[in-house]
């Protein structure tokens, strides 16, 4: 039993049995709280960091060591870092990154790939990292009241003109973070295996995070 819990994890009931649990690493406690109330809390968990993740593709090891949110992360993770690092003992089937659409959960997504690349290489080498990106937008059909998901302002233009050249009138709203979706729109895109887009996060996206962010990959 794990008994030694990070004080901001919210764990679920059911460990790396290969059941499908899987750890939501999310941005600050609003966004936890938003997360823990549609989760499935017994394959689902969820640790939010507490501001922006340390630069760890340039840190010494020493710097890891003292970040006290980074050190939650490997603590909850359950599987060592660095050499000692042992995939087997992994507490969760899966990994994911879960941040806000904008330049800060872009960065940030940036910043824990290149932790995950570094310190714990097996992991996103076994696609057990992944990364969820959030709807940007909502739009709603004014005479049908459906509603459709822009990813990005180019999504967004598309999608506005397409519903403008069939002349169908639509309001559209802008998701300021996770906290601000209806907790439907947040399980369907986000949170249920069965619906949301689930994209691993490959050794190729992690290095063109480095090349960005961190100086050159080796």
């Amino acid at each position: 039993m794990y008994r030694n819990q990070p004080l901001k994890l919210h764990d679920c009931q059911r460990h790396g049995d290969g059941g499908g649990s899987e750890l939501f690493v999310v941005e600050g406690d609003s966004a936890s709280k938003s997360v823990c109330r549609v989760r499935d809390s017994e394959s689902q968990a969820v640790l939010p960091m507490q501001g922006k993740p340390l630069n760890a593709w340039k840190a010494s090891r020493a710097a890891v060591e003292r970040n006290e949110w980074l050190a939650a992360l490997i603590d909850a993770l359950g599987a060592n870092w660095d050499d000692a690092f042992d995939l087997g003992r992994l507490r969760y089937d899966r990994v994911i990154l879960l941040f806000d659409p904008d330049a800060d959960g872009i960065h940030c997504a940036a910043l824990m790939s290149m932790f995950f690349y570094r310190w714990m290489t097996p992991l996103v080498d076994a696609g057990r990292l992944n990364a969820i990106q959030p709807p940007l937008y909502e739009i709603s059909a004014s005479q049908t009241g459906e509603t459709v998901h822009a990813y990005s302002p180019p999504h967004y233009q598309r999608l506005c003109e397409a519903l403008e050249e069939k002349q169908i009138s639509f309001h559209s709203r802008r998701y300021r973070g996770l906290a601000s979706m209806n907790e439907s729109t947040l399980v369907e895109t986000c949170v249920s295996p069965e619906t949301r887009n689930l994209q691993p996060v490959m050794p190729a996206d992690a290095e063109a995070a480095i090349r960005v962010f961190g100086g050159n990959a080796s």
